[in-house]
């Protein structure tokens, strides 16, 4: 990877190493949201895709993701500054928007364990939708995100 490529480069100019690098191992992309067609609004939940694991905040199957989970969103860098849901941590949102990594950020810190033991991640509150019937995801909503 080339040396501190998230300052020099814009998120169209990175590798595809580069740009799985960038993630910062918080999970929060992969919470399940509900949009709602009459407000315009999106509900984010504390409910997490089937795929990951919320112990390590990664996914269980991240190469066939798209073949398990048909609604599992690839992130681009096009995708980046259209979804305005993307938490404000999030290392792709940051550099989208011209702000360094936080200090946290494992390219920065060297710890891939930092963002968990900060609070970032969705370690810790965040449960599997296997575990959630259908119709009671409304009860797991943590915010109501404008579109």
């Amino acid at each position: 990877m080339r040396e501190r490529f998230w300052e020099r480069y814009s998120l169209e100019e990175l590798t595809a190493e580069e740009w799985e690098a960038l993630c910062d191992g918080c999970g929060q992309c992969c919470l399940l949201k509900l949009h709602d067609e009459d407000t315009q609004e999106l509900a984010v939940l504390n409910v997490a895709c089937r795929l990951l694991d919320t112990q390590s905040c990664q996914c269980s199957d991240y190469e066939n993701r798209f073949d398990s989970v048909p609604d599992c969103t690839q992130l681009t860098p096009a995708l980046v500054k259209e979804f305005t849901w993307l938490p404000q941590s999030c290392a792709y949102r940051r550099v989208a928007e011209g702000r360094k990594l936080a200090g946290w950020h494992p390219l920065l810190s060297n710890d891939a364990e930092r963002v968990h033991r900060r609070g970032i991640s969705v370690r810790g509150f965040a449960v599997s939708q296997d575990t959630v019937p259908e119709d009671k995801l409304e009860e797991h909503i943590i915010a109501i995100l404008p579109m």
